[in-house]
């Protein structure tokens, strides 16, 4: 029996057992679920593979069988204290790795703060999840990190401003996972990191009340970073510091201490993004409209305004009425081409941070988690080199993407989705303009008489001269329902 054999068979007989002990929790579901890709071409077309959290291959052939339970929160929303869990393991082929601990982890909430301890697939932050091309700091691109996350899941309405201004936020620490992997994938003397640390912090306000009037502001600040761990470059190890003090330089991003590489100690600790959001929504009746910005930054001159803003992520969403044609039409406009500019020469500047070299870092081996990137995919993740090596070799991009989506009946529902790129590689190692367009149909059957089945049929593509020209098919079966009542 092969192992993605072997790994189905006990999904199963795990899912079964759990549905004879009814005492484990009250309101447990499950989720099974089957994928498989047949591409022509170098790789699976990119709407295939992408935004898909990590659970997909680049390969042009693949397939994968998973299997969850989860404990909702929702079911507790009377209660003071309430908790809720989930499990999700895969089997795959042609994947980073045959076998997927995809999910685990434990949420406990006491009146409005949440603990989560594992890891759990995350929503981005702003961004229709199934429409956007993906935010730009973290876009669900690449598998979940295993973190402690604390904070405010939801808004919490400020006292005495009767609920018309409101604030969430977070702090978290976790761990990468892909150490081993990035050992197997690069070559010996290339970059690569293991045991590398991980922390998340944001804050974010709304200002408005929805109940009283149809229009809300949201905007914060998001930050991510990778600290610690080791380094290997030419089969030399750096060790880099993860002590209790660098884990508090952290919180408010510092310069390194004497046990940090020569960069930290002129800059600031680890890699540090993040991005300023801001959104928009209207809400006439039926209608829906909603208007949102993402600033990504890599260092304290784009935190601020020591540069201009010329890159980010700008996008309008339109959730019309419903109707048996278009449900919410969707664009957005990226560009990550100016980086700050290319020239580290002005003389009218006092501290010159241009070229940033989006998702690249001189110590870790980027913004990537097991290949993929974990901001927006159209920066063409590590995952496509050939070479060995763990580098954006494209981050200057700029696109406009389109998407639509809809109900026609109450069985089915569609998305369509269109990318056209330019891409000018990096500073450091250009490309001529190179165009690429990525699109996608996908329609998804979920027959009444069959409670809780879904069948999708997806079909994309990719054209240009980056990553070729592939044609792709995906089907998926899933059947989820509610295991103990």
């Amino acid at each position: 029996m092969t192992k993605p054999a072997l790994t189905v068979l006990l999904l199963a007989a795990l899912v079964s057992s759990l549905s004879i002990r009814a005492q484990v929790a009250k309101g447990l579901t499950y989720t099974l679920e089957s994928g498989t890709t047949f591409s022509s071409g170098t790789h699976a077309p990119l709407w295939l593979s992408a935004n898909k959290q990590g659970l997909s291959s680049i390969s042009k052939d693949n397939g994968y069988f998973t299997a969850g339970i989860f404990r909702p929160m929702d079911i507790d929303t009377d209660k003071r204290f309430s908790y809720a869990f989930g499990l999700q393991l895969a089997g795959a082929y042609n994947f980073t790795s045959s076998f997927i601990v995809q999910q685990a982890y434990v949420d406990l909430k006491y009146r409005s703060i949440t603990f989560s301890l594992g890891s759990k697939n995350l929503v981005p932050e702003f961004v229709n999840p199934t429409l956007s091309s993906g935010a730009l700091t973290l876009s669900g691109n690449a598998r979940p990190i295993p973190q402690l996350w604390i904070g405010l899941a939801d808004y919490l309405a400020v006292p005495h401003t009767n609920g018309w201004l409101s604030f969430r936020g977070h702090i978290a620490y976790g761990r990468f996972t892909d150490g081993k992997w990035q050992k197997d994938f690069s070559t010996p003397n290339a970059k690569r990191t293991e045991d590398v640390l991980y922390h998340s912090k944001a804050f974010y306000f709304k200002v408005g009340n929805e109940q009283q009037f149809p229009v809300n502001f949201q905007a914060g600040l998001q930050m991510e970073t990778e600290f610690g761990g080791k380094q290997y470059v030419n089969g030399n190890l750096t060790r880099l510091p993860s002590k209790f003090k660098d884990y508090l330089k952290i919180i408010i991003p510092l310069a390194g201490g004497s046990d940090s590489p020569v960069s930290d100690q002129l800059n600031i600790e680890g890699n540090i993004v993040g991005s300023w959001h801001a959104s928009l929504a209207y809400h006439p009746g039926d209608w829906k409209f909603r208007a949102y910005y993402e600033h990504y930054f890599e260092d304290h001159s784009m935190l601020a305004f020591g540069y201009p803003w010329r890159d980010g992520l700008i996008g309008l969403e339109v959730t019309l009425p419903q109707n048996p044609v278009v449900g919410q039409i969707l664009y957005e406009g990226m560009g990550s081409k100016d980086q700050t500019g290319p020239d580290p020469n002005d003389p009218t500047r006092h501290q010159v941070s241009v070229r940033d070299n989006y998702y690249n870092h001189s110590i870790y081996t980027g913004w990537q988690h097991w290949g993929m990137g974990l901001g927006s995919p159209l920066l063409t993740s590590p995952i496509y080199n050939t070479n060995g090596n763990l580098y954006f070799y494209n981050n200057r991009v700029l696109s406009n993407h389109f998407g639509l989506s809809g109900s026609p009946t109450s069985e089915l529902s569609y998305r369509l989705l269109l990318t056209l790129t330019r891409n000018w590689g990096t500073y450091d190692i250009p490309i001529k303009e190179f165009k690429q367009t990525y699109s996608l149909a996908e329609i998804t059957y979920s027959p009444l008489k069959l409670k809780g089945w879904h069948f999708t049929a997806s079909y994309g593509t990719d054209r240009g001269s980056l990553t070729g020209n592939n044609n792709g098919a995906m089907f998926v079966i899933r059947k989820n329902g509610l295991l103990l009542k």
